[in-house]
């Protein structure tokens, strides 16, 4: 299991949103090339930025600040989200040097989009569930689809992505512990990688999801925390790395 740090991105600043409310906002820094290097300095393999303009908007809005990041950090994994819609944003970021790209909203809107991109893009699609009491949520959280998660989840390894993130919306940026539960279900349910989102607060959130990360948790996503200071980055990767 691996940690991977989050980099929100907001008029390319590096921010945290709690419960994806745009209008409540912590500005972490100015520089989100500059936060990057500081994760990857503490053993971070995997990066995971997200455009919240571009969720919003419909389209990438940040671009230039991922494009940035991918070309200090060329060994770097990093995956994206945040207003990609169409096959041409996708190969964008590809070429730009991303590994991969997170279809959130317009995945449950258009599931055929799913297929129709990872047949184009075989090994670089992920799909973001994020999810309240088990159902979907969509369009930056603000409302509540039908869907459920499993369900979809399924749905979408048949298409062939390559991993689901799943988000506990009620816990993400509240600094509440992570959904280990609900996160351990869904990955029982499926045979593709899952990765924990929303709730990862310090090390016993590590520890509670490392004991079940057999189940198929391949990472755990974590933003407020090591920017606050309630988990050392550093010290949680080593902890996730015991973890099979």
């Amino acid at each position: 299991m691996i940690l991977i740090p989050a980099i929100d991105l907001k008029e390319g600043k590096c921010v945290r949103l709690r419960q994806g409310r745009m209008e409540d906002e912590t500005i972490f820094s100015d520089n989100p090339v500059e936060v990057a290097t500081r994760w990857v300095n503490e053993g971070a393999k995997r990066l995971h930025l997200v455009d919240l303009d571009g969720a919003f908007a419909g389209e990438p809005v940040n671009a230039g600040v991922v494009h940035d990041i991918a070309k200090v950090h060329p060994d770097l994994i990093i995956q994206v989200g945040g207003g990609i819609r169409n096959e041409e944003t996708i190969q964008t970021y590809l070429n730009a040097g991303v590994q991969y790209v997170i279809i959130g909203t317009k995945a449950v809107n258009a599931p055929h989009f799913v297929g129709d991109v990872c047949a184009e893009f075989p090994g670089h699609i992920i799909v973001g569930l994020d999810a309240k009491d088990g159902k979907v949520a969509i369009d930056g959280w603000s409302k509540l689809s039908n869907h459920d998660v499993i369900d979809l989840a399924q749905h979408f390894e048949d298409d062939g992505v390559e991993s689901i993130i799943y988000t506990d919306i009620g816990r993400d940026g509240m600094m509440k512990g992570v959904n280990v539960e609900a996160t351990a279900k869904l990955a029982r349910a499926i045979n593709i990688p899952v990765v924990a989102s929303g709730g990862i607060t310090n090390m016993d959130d590590i520890h509670a999801l490392g004991k079940v990360a057999s189940d198929g948790i391949m990472g755990a996503i974590t933003g407020r925390a090591i920017y606050e200071g309630t988990l050392d980055f550093a010290e949680g990767e080593k902890l996730a790395e015991s973890f099979a």
